[in-house]
């Protein structure tokens, strides 16, 4: 693991957001394409709000999100409603949203199908993820009912994940797709997520979910 720590959050926002449109351009240079991961959630909102505005060859970066909940795109819930406010406007408009959400009542109707969209688009380019207190990444959480198997080497591109702490179902994607990525960065913010980052450190993959990527990560941190 890499830790970079920034002065304030403003600084860790606009570098990070610098970092990750740097990786994505040398890849569509060398590729022709490129695949973007990022979470859900606010804390990054300033990152997308920069990425929006970077001239890059859109319309052949891929955007998925690393986990959803299990919610239409009308509900203030859904991380895929954040994404197009906050990210998927301006020049990145153009870029191509992998969905990991489709209309059904439960999401193991749809895995399949959206596993199937997803699957051309990997192994991710550039990844970006965030982390609870609780140590959770994406919907691994710890205590989760899959957790176990979503963390295996023979785990499926995407799982379905249920927890106490998740509140609705989720659909996430598994930890050999997050460990796959080219390039690995978590954003975290506070003492008391760089205690957990810490603390993280000692523990296992399924006492601390976000170990499983840790190894490859760049994590970036401020007060």
């Amino acid at each position: 693991m890499k830790l970079e720590t920034y002065p304030d959050r403003e600084f860790l926002m606009l570098g990070l957001a610098n970092v990750i449109a740097g990786q994505l351009a040398d890849f569509l240079r060398r590729e022709g394409k490129a695949t973007l991961s990022v979470p859900g959630g606010t804390t990054p909102g300033p990152i997308f709000d920069t990425l929006s505005g970077v001239d890059l060859d859109w319309p052949n970066v891929a955007v998925v999100l690393n986990d959803e909940r299990w919610v239409p795109e009308s509900s203030e819930r859904s991380n895929t409603r954040l994404l197009r406010e906050r990210l998927l406007r301006g020049k990145a408009a153009q870029a191509r949203l992998v969905p990991l959400y489709a209309p059904a009542e439960e999401p193991e109707a749809m895995l399949e199908a959206l596993a199937d969209g997803l699957r051309p688009h990997l192994p991710i380019s550039v990844l970006l993820l965030g982390m609870g207190t609780d140590m959770h990444t994406a919907s691994l959480f710890p205590g989760a009912d899959r957790l176990e198997e979503a963390l295996a080497p023979t785990a499926p591109i995407l799982l379905p994940m249920r927890a106490e702490a998740a509140g609705e179902p989720r659909i996430t994607l598994t930890a050999p797709v997050l460990r796959g990525a080219f390039n690995i960065h978590i954003l975290i913010t506070g003492a008391e997520k760089r205690a957990a980052l810490e603390r993280a450190m000692t523990l296992s993959p399924m006492e601390a979910p976000v170990r499983a990527v840790l190894d490859n990560a760049t994590v970036h941190w401020a007060e």
